[in-house]
């Protein structure tokens, strides 16, 4: 998007954070650990096989649903599927199973494709992407819209990742269901779901996800992953663990799973970046605590004031979906959005997400975004801010807090303080150094801060 900068702003800034005092921080980290999973794809063949339960494909095709979600390892995952398919005489080939993203057009979901790795060169299949679709019956009145390709071969299988989804609490959230339903159901199906609005999402859409599995689905390959964004469970279901007690207990075990904040109640949260890759709403609402969807009570208190982002992933192309759910953004974000990818996917999410698609504050440059986040925070937060800064909502395992809230992550179980004080490393541009850079500065090593006596 064309972005124009008014040199007011930095003046404004300056006006209303003249008495802020941006606070040292330090890096903190979970005492945990990632899952470790010896050997990937051998889980992958397995779970496969016992999906496919010794039957051969008699050399007929079969698609594989892959998503647009940034699924970890995901080609490793996928050419696994592939090769098990292969072996039992079956011709793979693989369909975007993304609803409207890409920018809802073939080219567009062939390229978020391409950039996990899922090409035709690289496994050997070819990939076939439409955004057309085949009505090909009805849940309750609501038309059940499946991809052609999928409709015409008859037969799919689908490589999902389960987690608690970021519209909504039920017994069947994002996953293999909704990957059928939405994903597969392209454009058409993804707008007619969620025009129903959050119960549609709630209840038409796992049905619809039943319908799916039980007339064309061999199966899914569902993958559960931790809060370092690892691997952690990897799961074969049968259509009949689809949108069903089978897919529902694993969104326990991810719901449980999920990354979270090392404390309940910040003033500022300070984030590297947003994407369609991080998140279907580019910030993950169960991490941020900040919902914005009709119908949906916010959390009270609420657990951040203000949210700044500073960057949107290249791999989201554009589509800032979610850009609503944070308060400050730098100039530097404005001029990634495509506004044409960005509100196809804000419609076809339907009116009760509206409000996720709208612009944030733009201010010139992430310090003054920050600042200007830490004034309006409020009279505490301009002495003694409590800040966290993160990556992004995927990788929370370590992070950066300010010095208010050393005494309480020292007293959080499962977390703890490392690395020696710093200030936020702007440069003389008024960029901010990802946090990953930190990471690896000389003094994330040092002595972690000393606390006062209690």
């Amino acid at each position: 998007m064309r972005w124009l900068s008014d040199p007011r702003l930095s003046e404004v800034v300056r006006q209303v954070s003249a008495h802020v005092r941006l606070p040292r921080m330090s890096l903190v980290c979970r005492s945990d650990t990632p899952a470790r999973i010896a050997d990937l794809p051998g889980l992958v063949r397995s779970e496969t096989s016992k999906i496919l339960g010794g039957r051969r494909g008699g050399g007929a095709e079969i698609a594989v649903g892959v998503g647009s979600r940034g699924i970890a390892h995901l080609r490793q995952i996928v050419t696994a599927v592939v090769s098990v398919l292969r072996e039992a005489d079956y011709r793979p080939y693989i369909v975007p199973a993304m609803g409207s993203h890409g920018g809802g057009t073939a080219a567009g979901q062939r390229e978020v494709l391409a950039s996990y790795g899922i090409t035709e060169a690289g496994l050997g299949v070819p990939i076939r992407a439409t955004m057309d679709t085949v009505v090909v019956g009805q849940v309750d009145g609501t038309p059940v819209h499946l991809d052609r390709y999928v409709a015409t071969t008859g037969r799919a299988l689908l490589v999902t990742r389960i987690k608690p989804h970021t519209d909504f609490r039920g017994d069947i959230e994002s996953g293999a269901a909704k990957t059928a339903a939405i994903g597969l159901g392209k454009q058409a199906g993804a707008q007619t779901l969620h025009g129903q609005g959050i119960e549609g999402l709630r209840t038409t859409m796992p049905a619809v996800g039943r319908f799916i599995a039980d007339r064309y689905l061999l199966g899914a390959v569902a993958v559960v992953e931790d809060q370092f964004d690892q691997t952690m469970t990897v799961r074969g279901l049968r259509p009949s663990d689809i949108g069903r007690t089978g897919e529902s207990a694993l969104l326990e075990t991810a719901r449980a799973a999920l990354p979270r904040l090392p404390v309940p109640a910040l003033d500022v949260l300070v984030i590297d970046r947003m994407g369609k890759d991080i998140s279907g709403t580019g910030l993950d609402p169960n991490v941020i605590g900040r919902w914005l969807v009709t119908d949906l009570a916010e959390p009270q208190p609420a657990p951040v004031r203000a949210i700044v982002v500073l960057d949107l992933t290249d791999a989201s192309h554009g589509n800032a979906m979610g850009m609503g759910l944070a308060d400050f953004v730098p100039e530097r974000v404005a001029t990634k959005i495509d506004l044409a990818a960005t509100y196809l996917n804000v419609f076809t999410s339907g009116w009760a997400g509206l409000r996720r698609g709208r612009l944030p504050v733009v201010l010139p440059t992430d310090r003054e975004a920050v600042l200007a986040a830490t004034a309006v925070a409020g009279p505490a937060a301009a002495a003694a801010a409590r800040i966290v800064w993160i990556e992004d909502t995927l990788h929370t395992a370590t992070c950066a807090v300010s010095e208010a809230l050393w005494p309480v992550v020292a007293a959080t179980p499962g977390w703890r303080l490392t690395g020696a004080p710093f200030v936020l490393p702007f440069d003389s541009s008024g960029r901010l150094a990802p946090l990953a850079e930190q990471r690896r500065e000389p003094g994330a090593t040092a002595t972690p801060p000393t606390l006062p006596d209690r």
